[in-house]
């Protein structure tokens, strides 16, 4: 084994190890890189130099921390995990390591030797491991689903979660909406029972800083000239053919001609598919078609409950993407994404009332299943200029 494969193999290591970096933290690396490497496709010393700063923070932070959780067996773990045998100590000789730890073992001189390693690790781009979350993903806390209860029998007390992290709220219990709000978010389906769980958990992922800035600054500016050419959102009801405006059901506007953006936005998702499928527990499946819009949700603007694929017309639909981004500084409240817990009943997904509710942060993306219940709530814009509006990118992948 040549020096280069030895340091190569335990810059590896080293990355990888969850005591040094943690799995937010690598995607957080690869997401600076990719947005480095988009800035800069025009300047190649640009982007090197971005790159190096990268690898040099990252390098310093894994060989403190290395040291920290290592101490004088790093050595030990070099020769382990390499599996040298007599004729490879040689080698290792030649790139200034001992074959087994020495007493005279200088924390500050491997400390640099860690740096350069982990540095090289970085220039490399590796792809986070499939089973990481992405970069900026955060868990969102999920309260227990309660055991069903007899109708008429009061809830029985909650609990106080822990705190789930910033842009995302903790499920809470409310009452039940109006009836024939109920009525419209429990959508049809033909499939039969059999093959649909009987509990459908909320589960997203969130990735945070989703596009480059000069990305998020071009798709805002686009928004904004192009006010005009919004509509009134319509929805799909379970026997429709087309959609229907219902101002009960949603209101907001969207705009379907994204120009070159949307193909922006899906070379993106294209590259973090495979993390956020794994992270969802959703199979891989072959995309064969793509519907996007940008919506733009003023005061008083919203989405009761409903499901992206409950009619045959929007059968194929597996994956909803949801993108936020707003001008600065924001000039509305409310909004929220609520994906909520639900269960089968008389053939139909009606909600449990527990839900996770994802806070709209400027460039970030939520990835979910499309047969989960969710909403939208309220949005309250002071101006109610279009402006100020809550503006999604949003849109589905079909199989």
């Amino acid at each position: 084994m040549t020096p280069k494969q030895i340091l190569d193999s335990f810059s590896e290591t080293l990355m990888r190890d969850e005591r040094i970096l943690s799995p937010q933290e690598r995607a957080l690396v690869a997401t600076l890189l990719q947005h480095a490497k988009t800035a800069s496709n025009q300047n190649p010393e640009t982007q090197e130099a971005v790159r190096a700063v990268i690898a040099s923070a990252v390098g310093e932070t894994v060989a403190q921390r290395a040291f920290v959780v290592l101490g004088g067996s790093i050595v030990e773990r070099i020769l382990e995990g390499n599996k040298l045998s007599q004729d490879d100590s040689t080698v290792v000789r030649g790139t200034g390591l001992e074959p087994t730890p020495h007493p005279s073992f200088d924390p500050q001189s491997a400390g640099e030797l860690l740096q350069t390693m982990a540095a090289s690790q970085v220039k490399s781009e590796p792809d986070p491991p499939s089973v990481q979350p992405g970069p900026g993903v955060r868990a969102p806390h999920k309260a227990p689903q309660p055991p069903a209860r007899p109708m008429g029998e009061p809830d029985p007390p909650s609990t106080q979660p822990p705190s789930p992290g910033p842009g995302v709220r903790a499920p809470r219990r409310e009452p039940d909406p109006p009836s024939s709000a109920r009525t419209t978010a429990v959508l049809e389906t033909s499939a039969a029972v059999a093959d649909r769980p009987s509990v459908l958990p909320a589960r997203c992922v969130v990735l945070d800083e989703f596009l480059a800035p000069q990305e998020l600054e071009q798709l805002t500016r686009f928004t904004l000239e192009h006010e005009s050419d919004f509509s009134a959102s319509s929805v799909v009801s379970p026997n429709a053919e087309s959609g229907v405006v219902n101002y009960d059901h949603r209101r907001s506007r969207v705009l379907m001609d994204l120009a070159q953006y949307e193909g922006v936005m899906l070379d993106r998702i294209r590259s973090v598919l495979p993390r956020v499928l794994d992270q969802l527990g959703m199979e891989e499946f072959a995309i064969t078609g793509v519907e996007a819009q940008v919506t733009a949700s003023n005061d008083g603007d919203f989405f009761r409950f409903h499901s992206d694929n409950g009619s045959e017309r929007v059968r194929s639909r597996q994956l909803t993407f949801v993108y936020f981004f707003h001008r600065e500084p924001r000039q509305f409240e409310g909004g929220e994404l609520r994906i909520h817990d639900s269960h089968l009943r008389d053939g139909a997904y009606v909600s449990d009332d527990t839900y996770q509710a994802i806070v709209p942060q400027q460039n970030q993306i939520v990835f979910f299943p499309c047969e989960l219940l969710h909403e939208i709530t309220p949005v309250t814009c002071a101006s109610q200029r279009f402006a100020d509006s809550r503006f999604t990118l949003n849109g589905w992948l079909r199989h």
